[in-house]
């Protein structure tokens, strides 16, 4: 693609004319001459002003973890606010990497692309990596809700800062769409290796490079030390098959771990299972049961629950950082805050995904196809949210859409006087699109929720496209602002797979199946 080599040359030109602590090639006129018309290509600035910015930001980040270090260790009997600074120090270190990554992913075109999970879309790419840089410090601050600490206030204007930096250096960036087709639907690759192949089909009766199996017939009993056994920064696929059994364990997939890809023995076989809760003093961001952040993870065949019940409030089951990740036939179940798409790319395809409140929630920039979507039976009075997406920038390429899936409620909910609704703004420019979905009568005919008052209402984008059933009238709807009765095909399409993804960039490398536009 054209894209890369100018987008690699003006990276490349800057860092040879910026850094002042490692040695880089002298810059050649020529390089100096063609340096402005590059620019035009994937940033709006010089790049000697964008790099600048990225290194200082970097910088002030690095000063902003030795701020909240020093808080480390220092209220060890106050379980929720030791969370809470172990969850900042977690977020900016990740911060840190998401602007490393926009800085140099692009400095060698022909090893970047494997060693950075990238797409080829450079400008795409770095949106995605400073989009989620710039949400980290929100969930670092949110991580502080319940606790009477004087930290919140000592580093809060410190987050501010990094915030503010991302912020202008994401609007540096151009919004380069993408080139292919969007009217395919692609299956297992030919180049895909025959072990994750005949995996992906349904086969499990092949070796992996691990198993876990809670009757000791494999190479661990917990899924936690597998993947502490997988190398480090990997950059192949690396199979963990995970045996049918209840795995009562909380796991965690850090950064260092890419590329991992756990295949389970079905969605009601394979169960990961945790409780935690916020009301047992662990922060939304930490309760999770499973959480990935490592790039290119991929999950099959496994169900991934928190059990704590309506009444412990916010209880994720499953939380992804995960970049250009893939979660295919999985169940996602538990009650508030079930799903916690964090940040980063992501595609859930014929899953089950069950909860009350806010129970599909987070700032990632996500697809959801021919999934199972399913309000179930919180605490009395209680209304159901199936989406609350946290975008608050609008120059963030996030947001959900939902596509050729069924939107209903458990059987317990048929005759409950709980209302259901499609979502609720959770930040200022929250984006949620419903599109070629079921929507059964249990939707309330409003459709959607206010989150407090008139927050949002003109600056969130929330679309319907083409839906059915008895729930998808737009006739009852609310009629904020932002909420739009989408009846132009290309502006539908802006939210497909390939276009909101750019999936069929990197999709076809999963080998998992998938609808690249509006057209099955």
């Amino acid at each position: 693609m054209a894209l890369v080599p100018s987008c690699f040359l003006i990276l490349l030109v800057l860092l040879v004319s910026s850094s002042s602590t490692l040695f880089y090639p002298t810059i050649t006129s020529a390089a100096a001459s063609n340096n402005e018309f590059l620019d035009a290509d994937c940033l709006k600035v010089a790049g000697s002003e964008f790099v600048d910015s990225v290194r200082s930001t970097i910088q002030t980040v690095r000063d902003v973890i030795s701020i909240v270090s020093k808080f480390s260790g220092a209220f060890g009997g106050d379980f929720r606010l030791s969370n809470a600074i172990a969850d900042c120090l977690d977020l900016l270190d990740f911060s840190a990497d998401e602007l490393t990554w926009t800085l140099s992913a692009t400095q060698n075109p022909t090893t970047a692309k494997g060693k950075y999970n990238s797409t080829g879309n450079k400008g795409a790419d770095m949106r995605t990596w400073l989009g989620g840089a710039l949400g980290n410090q929100d969930t670092c601050m949110d991580g502080f809700d319940g606790t009477n600490s004087f930290v919140k206030t000592v580093v809060g204007g410190s987050l501010q800062q990094v915030t503010s930096l991302v912020s202008e250096i994401l609007g540096m960036v151009r919004e380069i769409p993408s080139d292919h087709p969007t009217t395919s639907t692609t299956t297992s690759p030919g180049w895909l290796k025959p072990k994750d192949r005949k995996l992906l089909e349904g086969n499990n009766n092949i070796a992996a490079d691990l198993v876990v199996a809670a009757d000791g017939s494999g190479n661990f009993t917990r899924v936690t030390d597998a993947i502490a056994a997988v190398p480090d920064y990997n950059s192949r696929r690396f199979v963990i098959y995970v045996k049918k059994g209840v795995y009562k364990e909380y796991v965690e997939i850090s950064k260092k771990k890419t590329n991992i890809m756990m295949i389970g023995d079905g969605m009601d076989l394979t169960i990961i299972s945790g409780n935690h809760s916020f009301i047992d003093g662990w922060t939304t961001y930490r309760s999770a049961t499973f959480a990935v952040k490592g790039k290119g993870f991929i999950a099959r065949d496994m169900r991934f629950e928190n059990t704590a019940g309506p009444e412990k409030h916010q209880a994720v089951a499953f939380r992804s950082d995960s970049d250009l990740s893939v979660v295919f036939r999985c169940a996602i179940t538990g009650y508030q805050d079930t799903l916690y798409a964090h940040s980063m790319r992501q595609f859930y395809r014929e899953c089950l995904i069950t909860g009350t409140v806010d129970f599909i929630f987070g700032d990632g920039a996500v697809v959801f196809q021919n999934c199972q979507i399913l309000a179930r039976k919180g605490l009395p009075n209680q209304k159901n949210t199936i989406t609350a997406q946290g975008r608050k920038e609008p120059t963030q390429p996030s947001g959900f859409s939902i596509q050729f899936s069924n939107i209903s409620v458990e059987s317990e909910l048929v005759n409950s006087s709980i209302s259901t609704y499609l979502g609720r703004p959770w930040k200022l420019y929250s984006r949620t699109i419903f599109m070629q979905s079921y929507m059964s009568s249990l939707i309330r005919p409003e459709g959607w929720l206010e989150w407090n008052g008139d927050f949002a209402l003109d600056t969130l984008y929330y679309g319907e496209y083409m839906n059915y059933g008895p729930g998808a009238g737009l006739g009852g709807r609310i009629t904020w602002p932002g909420l739009h009765a989408i009846n132009d095909s290309s502006q539908a399409n802006n939210f497909t797979v390939a276009e909101f993804l750019l999936g069929n960039d990197w999709l076809p490398s999963t080998g998992v199946k998938y609808t690249a536009g509006l057209v099955v």
